[in-house]
């Protein structure tokens, strides 16, 4: 019997869709850091599937293909997708980005849940929101409508 889901596959997959994928594949792998995967083109410049992968997870995308409604933000005119990824080193990932020429909508940030978040969008307006993790939170005690509290001992070190 065949393993589900495949080998280094995650049971949760995002595809996204772009109007260029080819370009949006080199400012991924640019601007945040992904790496190329399976790549198969259509042709007239189209790609019928790719694979991008970060920290052993993958993201798939492709070409906007009308008979499915898959379109790109910036034809849809509002965002289809927001990603939420978990970097090592936030800042020096906003850095990256931001060199790269990603649209910085948010600056990093610590928030109350214990991350340290940026959000940027890509040049054809999905919604990535970048994160490390920097200290675990009391969300218990912070639901009892306590102060945000730090669960002892497990502050990460900056």
């Amino acid at each position: 019997m065949a393993q589900n889901p495949p080998e280094n596959c995650q049971h949760i997959v995002p595809y996204l869709s772009y109007a260029d994928a080819a370009a949006a594949i080199e400012f991924i792998c640019d601007a945040f850091g992904f790496e190329k995967g399976l790549l198969i083109p259509m042709g007239d410049d189209k790609i019928g599937h790719a694979e991008l992968h970060h920290a052993g997870e993958t993201l798939m995308l492709a070409s906007e293909y009308a008979p499915a409604k898959m379109m790109s933000p910036k034809n849809a005119g509002l965002i289809t997708a927001a990603l939420c990824i978990y970097v090592d080193d936030v800042d020096a990932h906003y850095r990256r980005a931001k060199a790269a020429g990603a649209e910085i909508v948010e600056e990093p940030a610590e928030q109350f849940y214990g991350d340290r978040v940026y959000t940027a969008l890509d040049p054809e307006g999905h919604r990535w929101s970048f994160h490390q993790h920097i200290r675990d939170v009391d969300f218990d005690a912070l639901l009892r409508g306590g102060e945000e509290t730090e669960t002892e001992g497990t502050a990460a070190s900056g």
